[in-house]
């Protein structure tokens, strides 16, 4: 297979996986609100997520629940492009037409998802800044932005924080690359339970549980750093200059986990966790779906032999 086909199906892998993503997104865009508003204004009160949306609806409108749509979308459109082209094309290099393993999927995930999170940091820094803005926060500490667009946003963090503060977050976003990892083991394990001995394809239900499952105990496991990560790029805690950026990085990691323990208990680190669950497992479980089959459409349409991507 020529590396020009690889590249072709590198990029029908990008796109399906871009367009998947931006529509289930869009669809369970309110359940990241709830999310993103429970981890970073600290003063307001845990609820249940249908009582956080009601809150923000009743205070600020209905529209205010899908406030920064636009600059989320684009963000997650170019960094699912950018992991799904990165990963399919690294997997082709690497195994050249060879049977892949776990171990070589783990690898080639972390790869893809470094490479992925250098990339786009900055686009969502920007989008965690306007979802943000104009929200009435329980927490007075929040200083009010006013950004007028993606680009204006860009203007004012470069010129007023540094270029620097366009990747903050970047270090619990380089440890993040390990949920997918931790999902793909857990997904893994449980086919191996499940056939238990007997080689035989997994039923639809069985293969949706099992993701679900796996996903869920990966974002639960890593739920604190991302926690972390959001309020890092929302760029209201102020990290020590006179020192490396790596090691500023880490002092805020442990400053900030250290200080939500003392304020809220060990529970406040999974603040959000139950909006979290339910958008991360409903959007991963419809971004796949829509994923597949466009990619499968894709290739058949184009003619160009699926072997390969059914094989994976």
């Amino acid at each position: 297979m020529s590396f020009a086909v690889l590249s072709y199906e590198g990029l029908v892998h990008a796109v399906s996986g871009a367009m998947g993503s931006v529509t289930a997104m869009t669809v369970f865009f309110p359940l990241d609100t709830a999310r993103l508003r429970l981890q970073v204004d600290e003063n307001r009160r845990a609820k249940s997520t249908p009582a956080i949306l009601a809150d923000i609806i009743k205070e600020e409108g209905l529209l205010a629940i899908y406030r920064g749509w636009f600059p989320v979308i684009c963000s997650l459109c170019c960094s699912n492009f950018v992991y799904f082209y990165c990963f399919h094309s690294l997997k082709a290099r690497w195994l050249k037409g060879k049977q892949s393993a776990p171990s070589s999927d783990l690898i080639i995930g972390i790869a893809a998802g470094v490479i992925n999170v250098l990339l786009t940091t900055p686009l969502w820094v920007v989008n965690t800044r306007l979802k943000l803005q104009g929200s009435k926060f329980r927490n007075a500490d929040i200083r009010p932005t006013n950004y007028s667009g993606i680009m204006d946003a860009f203007a004012q963090i470069t010129r007023d924080e540094g270029v620097g503060a366009l990747w903050n977050g970047t270090f619990p976003s380089l440890l993040l690359v390990l949920n997918p990892a931790i999902q793909f083991m857990i997904y893994e394990g449980l086919k191996r339970q499940l056939r238990r001995g007997v080689p035989r394809e997994l039923s639809s239900v069985e293969v949706f549980l099992i993701g679900a499952v796996a996903k869920a105990v990966a974002t639960i496991v890593t739920y604190p750093l991302q926690t972390i990560q959001s309020i890092l790029r929302f760029g209201q805690f102020s990290e020590s200059t006179g020192e490396s950026k790596l090691l500023s990085s880490i002092r805020a990691i442990k400053c900030l986990l250290v200080n939500r323990v003392r304020k809220h208990g060990m529970l406040g680190l999974f603040k959000g966790l139950e909006a979290k669950l339910l958008q991360t497992v409903l959007t991963a479980a419809l971004m796949f779906l829509l994923y597949e089959n466009i990619a499968s459409l894709t290739f058949r349409v184009m003619g160009l032999s699926s072997k390969h991507y059914k094989r994976r």
